[in-house]
């Protein structure tokens, strides 16, 4: 019950964050201020995006398969919020299959 609680805390800190990024993006570089601003989150979302297929490994696995991509989310993800900091990798890597 707990993961399933980190998951859904994760992922509603998340959901804000991707949709702020992919709205500043798709709405083009209207100015040099907002594509500035938007481009760390916008490439910090990418990273935690780009490890899914990481994290269904390292989840299948039961965590015996690590690919780099998910290791560069896990720590992304822990430098931003205190919540992923307290959370195992596993819960972590099945929050990252929710987004």
């Amino acid at each position: 019950m707990s993961r399933l609680l980190i998951a859904g805390a994760l992922l509603a800190l998340s959901l804000p964050t991707l949709a702020g990024s992919f709205a500043g993006t798709s709405a083009g570089a209207s100015s040099a201020g907002s594509s500035a601003s938007s481009g760390s989150t916008s490439e910090d979302d990418k990273v935690v995006l780009q490890a899914r297929d990481d994290a269904a490994s390292f989840v299948a696995s039961e965590g015996r398969i690590r690919g780099a991509r998910l290791e560069a989310a896990l720590r992304q993800l822990r430098e931003r919020d205190e919540a992923a900091r307290q959370a195992s990798d596993l819960e972590l890597a099945q929050a990252i299959l929710a987004l």
